[in-house]
């Protein structure tokens, strides 16, 4: 139940909403108040988001609270918030609906950002996992081979067919590129043979196979291709 404080909060909260300088005035009220309970409502309320003091807060319900509510980044978010929360498998599952939704923007981008965020946090390994292999495919930020390999290392313990499938659906598809585009994207993966995954690896010696075959392409560009195949080949042997 609610205490007569919260409720005097709740209420001065609501009376300062039609100001025009309504999160500075809260900010400077309720920001570093000395009652849990009144940092808790402003981490709801605030107009922008939680702040991001409110995200490391020492209490962690407080912490909790403005993580879910919080606008920033997956990666400064999770760096800023409250560790216990994180430590902690019964306080993390409060915030497992909102990590869910920042695992899904981050495995459809680069990977960049992910990869951070796992070797801080390793234990999101399962979370991002689940959306790598659940998660749609809603932007064209793809991942190279060898931050898709990187991520495949980390979750070393969790290698299934439907996470390769996971991984793989998220790398630059050959479709549409020219003959110097693909010709550059294989040379880059010759150089990086001997830090790519197996699995990627096999996928592009695959792709540039059947690309080739659905390509117009002159002989002697055939031949060029087929060498620097023939060298991702043997990386994978």
């Amino acid at each position: 139940m609610e205490t007569s404080f919260t409720l005097t909060y709740r209420e001065h909260i609501e009376l300062l909403k039609d100001d025009l300088d309504f999160e500075e005035q809260g900010d400077a009220i309720y920001l570093d108040h000395s009652d849990d309970e009144a940092r808790l409502l402003w981490a709801f309320h605030r107009p922008s988001g939680s702040h991001p003091v409110h995200v490391s807060d020492r209490n962690t319900d407080v912490a909790i609270m403005a993580f879910n509510h919080s606008r920033l980044g997956a990666l400064e978010r999770f760096s800023r918030l409250n560790p216990n929360v994180i430590d902690d498998p019964k306080l993390r599952n409060h915030i497992r609906n909102r990590s869910r939704m920042l695992f899904r923007a981050l495995v459809d981008n680069d990977f960049t950002e992910l990869l951070e965020v796992l070797r801080l946090f390793p234990v999101f390994i399962d979370l991002s996992c689940d959306q790598m292999i659940n998660g749609r495919i809603w932007n064209e930020h793809y991942a190279s081979a060898f931050h898709a390999s990187q991520f495949l290392e980390l979750a070393a313990e969790h290698h299934s067919d439907k996470l390769f499938d996971g991984v793989i659906r998220r790398l630059r598809p050959l479709k549409h590129q020219t003959f110097d585009e693909a010709k550059g994207l294989l040379s880059e993966l010759v150089s990086q043979a001997q830090k790519l995954h197996s699995k990627i690896k096999e996928h592009y010696v695959d792709e540039f196979e059947q690309w080739i075959a659905s390509e117009k392409l002159h002989p002697l560009q055939i031949i060029v291709l087929r060498k620097q195949i023939a060298l991702l080949k043997e990386s994978h042997v």
